[in-house]
């Protein structure tokens, strides 16, 4: 699933021609680093309009990350399921990262949105902080599901989600994610044999 799709921005409502525009923008070069005028600029809005729909940037990095937050578990909800899902367990989380990593799901990756978020905007924007906490307890909550019933299930998954997020930010900075992604295995292998 691409953030994307064929429609031409031009033939879309402003508010989502703004919201596809930073989407993409914010993603692919930051929050700090993306400037409202070039949003607008991009988007085929005037100013006016711009803050109509969003009164400040802020407004528009928290509408991001809903965004992003609701493409993001769309895609890892069903690519977890086309993986094998619950019958193959924790073993679903390295193929499922690999079509990530790789670029095949949700366009070019750079990593986690919500990662990128909190290191550029830290306690500047503590609904950022928030938002990030929501969407990794939805994670969490999603391998969670891919286990068997254990007393140990919750933990598991807690430990599945942060060696999830090692891999997305080791993903990042590496050319490689090769290695990311055997560490994971490695890791899912050893939990699935514990729980």
């Amino acid at each position: 699933m691409a953030p994307r799709t064929d429609v031409d921005i031009g033939d879309l409502p402003a508010r989502e021609r703004i919201l596809r525009t930073a989407h993409d923008l914010f993603y692919a070069e930051g929050l700090r680093a993306t400037g409202i005028d070039r949003v607008i600029a991009e988007a085929g809005v005037t100013k006016v309009t711009f803050y109509r729909h969003f009164p400040s940037k802020n407004d528009l990095i928290l509408a991001y990350l809903n965004r992003r937050h609701d493409l993001w578990m769309t895609w890892f909800t069903e690519a977890l399921a086309r993986h094998g899902g619950a019958s193959r367990g924790a073993q679903a989380l390295p193929p499922v990262l690999s079509e990530w990593f790789s670029g095949q799901a949700l366009g070019g990756f750079r990593g986690c949105a919500f990662l990128n978020g909190v290191s550029e905007m830290g306690p500047a924007i503590p609904a950022v902080v928030e938002a990030t906490r929501q969407h990794k307890q939805q994670m969490t909550d999603a391998i969670e599901a891919l286990l068997p019933p254990s007393g140990q299930r919750r933990k598991t998954a807690e430990a599945l989600a942060i060696a999830v997020d090692g891999a997305i930010v080791q993903a990042q900075y590496s050319e490689d994610s090769a290695l990311a992604l055997r560490a994971l295995q490695f890791t899912a292998d050893q939990l699935n044999h514990k729980a």
